[in-house]
């Protein structure tokens, strides 16, 4: 709750978030750039929200970054298209938690508690879904295709989906919503309204991902590819598409922008 906040919690806080940091850069999880990244913000997410924010961040950052290290080989082929690897960033990091961190920073100015913390909830239930949809839908048999026109695309392109990825989108989404019910009253409306943001966050980054999205092209390669302003064999890109400013890591923000946005508009429609 709120008011159990204090600075003792706060610095309570940043030492369990330094350690969690400390671990997924050791484990390669996280650059350097993203270990301070998730230092920072962990220390804000489990010093304002408490063990509920706590939870549902670990929940996402455990379970992502598993995926990420259970698929690698299978997309060692993808490097050539996609703009960064399994080891997060700092603008991966923020893209994909700050959003629900500054709904946990702006709960403290407008209770009640139960909004802002589902704001947070769908935040991280949307950057969940995307992030397992990319990591399973790999595995699909079917080629992916385009959510905006049905176009077959290769594997790993901006917005492309396939059934396992949008199953698995949605099992992501309900992961979060899960746990986020087990820190508010009306356990079956968070479970709703979280899964629900998560899963339309993510549906958004497929749209975005195949319509706006900026877009490059390799001479050399003659492929398609979000890298620039080099791809990995070193050639220059060239933009082909989009707007210039979209990349992967705004699209990702967009999608827990609206995840949250959902989930904590339900809250307040349903929850009061």
């Amino acid at each position: 709750m709120w008011n159990e906040f204090s600075l003792a919690r706060l610095g309570e806080a940043f030492l369990l978030s330094f350690l969690v940091a400390w671990a997924a850069w050791r484990a390669k999880t996280l650059s350097l750039s993203g270990a301070v990244a998730a230092f920072v913000m962990g220390g804000i997410v489990f010093g304002v929200g408490g063990w509920g924010a706590a939870a549902v961040l670990l929940t996402f950052f455990v379970t992502s970054s598993l995926l990420s290290r259970a698929f690698a080989q299978r997309k060692e082929s993808l490097t050539s298209i996609v703009l960064k690897g399994s080891q997060r960033d700092a603008a991966q990091v923020l893209a994909n938690g700050g959003f629900g961190a500054l709904c946990l920073l702006a709960g403290l100015l407008s209770p009640p508690w139960s909004l802002p913390f589902l704001a947070f909830c769908g935040s991280l239930a949307a950057a969940n879904a995307d992030t397992w949809a990319t990591e399973l839908g790999v595995l699909s048999p079917q080629p992916p295709r385009l959510l905006t026109n049905g176009k077959i695309v290769p594997r790993g392109a901006s917005g492309g989906v396939t059934g396992w990825g949008l199953l698995a989108s949605l099992l992501g989404a309900l992961l979060i919503g899960g746990v986020a019910a087990f820190f508010v009253e009306q356990a079956g409306w968070a479970l709703v309204a979280v899964s629900l943001g998560g899963l339309l966050g993510s549906l958004l980054d497929s749209i975005l991902g195949a319509s706006l999205q900026a877009v490059y092209f390799c001479p050399r390669c003659q492929k398609e590819t979000e890298r620039h302003p080099f791809h990995s064999c070193g050639e220059a890109t060239v933009f082909q598409r989009g707007l210039t400013w979209l990349n992967n890591d705004w699209v990702n923000f967009a999608c827990t922008v609206l995840g949250g946005v959902v989930a904590g508009a339900m809250g307040w429609f349903f929850l009061g």
